[in-house]
């Protein structure tokens, strides 16, 4: 065969191949969370593989509602927390399992691989793998609420009528624990549960004159601490990190009870019909290079074993001066939620929300 020859058989294959690569191509739907799927990371996989990404943004709950309306249909690709899979599969059925001959394992952290197959095994199978992880705790303007160490300093009369939080899962523990209580451990016995978070509501109604406001999202979060209206919150890392490029005094603070640290899955909702794509997505993402990019738009570090070295160097600095050792080891772990543990929060938080 000629060079010339070769040169056209070649270009034939490759048009062939692309072609193939075009027809087989899946949309992929993706329901995340804000910063986990950057223009810039959906570009370059459109571009790298040939499927396209429809991303809708989402948050734990809003997650699982989605899912049990439709079977778990509608997605083919979610990322709630891992405490949000073993239970909710149990209750629902919304998840099928991975396919892990089909995922680079070599890309993760193996500890934080190994600990979230453990935490979303059911029946045997393992239904996510880890993504995103960060963690909760407080977020001090520390020019106005020094004294706020722990999350139910948010109650003290030093900073009444300043504070804020979310009346969502995530304060619920958090007060448990600075109450010198172990939620978690209390996860398999319903009615020692029950008895914790009783003893949480009286706390958080007790404390309720205090709370300037409730905050329901981040950027109403952002505004309040930057107006000062707000001075101490509950509040995820990267908010105090964001806001500690503007003011620096406002930081996170790892509470004295323990952040309480999440990791963000990747899961298959059972009724996905674009089973490669998803595929594609998670093994793409966790190659560092890109891990970094993600990173970089959410703030928070991912499970991409190597990632670290390309992230940016002020956050690395932010995420040492909020933990030092003692408060890594300090972090509270979400393990899986049993089934049901969801209705008895549910009635705490609607019953602190009602109370006057």
């Amino acid at each position: 065969m000629t060079k010339q020859s070769f040169a056209i058989s070649a270009a034939v294959t490759v048009a062939l191949m692309g072609g193939a690569t075009v027809a087989n191509a899946d949309t992929l739907r993706l329901l995340t969370w804000g910063g986990y799927a950057p223009e810039d990371v959906v570009a370059k996989f459109e571009a790298e593989t040939g499927h396209t990404v429809k991303v809708t943004k989402s948050n734990n709950e809003e997650m699982i509602a989605k899912l049990r309306a439709t079977g778990g249909g509608g997605f083919d690709l979610a990322q709630p927390s891992q405490d949000r899979i073993a239970g909710p599969q149990e209750e629902f059925g919304i998840y099928k399992p991975m396919d892990m001959s089909k995922i680079d394992m070599s890309l993760f952290i193996p500890s934080m691989l190994e600990a979230t197959k453990g935490n979303t095994t059911v029946g045997g199978d393992v239904y996510g793998v880890p993504h995103v992880w960060g963690t909760s705790g407080l977020v001090v303007d520390t020019a106005n609420a020094g004294m706020v160490k722990d999350y139910t300093d948010l109650c003290g009369a030093d900073v009444a009528g300043k504070v804020s939080y979310r009346l969502k899962r995530p304060t619920l523990i958090g007060f448990a624990f600075s109450m010198g209580l172990d939620p978690f451990a209390a996860y398999g016995d319903e009615a020692a549960y029950t008895d914790i978070m009783s003893q949480v509501e009286a706390k958080l109604i007790e404390c309720k004159p205090g709370v300037k406001t409730y905050w329901g999202g981040g950027d109403e979060l952002m505004g309040l601490l930057r107006s000062g209206e707000v001075v101490a919150s509950m509040a995820w890392d990267t908010g105090g990190w964001k806001l500690n490029d503007d003011n620096a005094d406002i930081t996170f603070v790892a509470p004295a009870a323990g952040a309480l640290g999440w990791v963000d899955t990747f899961v298959l909702p059972a009724k996905g019909k674009a089973d490669d794509a998803a595929y594609a997505w998670i093994n793409f993402v966790m190659q560092p290079e890109v891990a970094a990019m993600i990173t970089a738009a959410a703030g928070n570090f991912t499970a991409s074993d190597g990632a670290a070295e390309f992230a940016d160097d002020a956050l690395k600095a932010k995420y040492q001066a909020s933990f030092p050792q003692e408060a890594i080891d300090n972090i509270k772990w979400y393990p899986p939620v049993p089934a049901g543990l969801e209705a008895i929060e549910g009635g705490v938080l609607d019953r602190v929300k009602a109370a006057n």
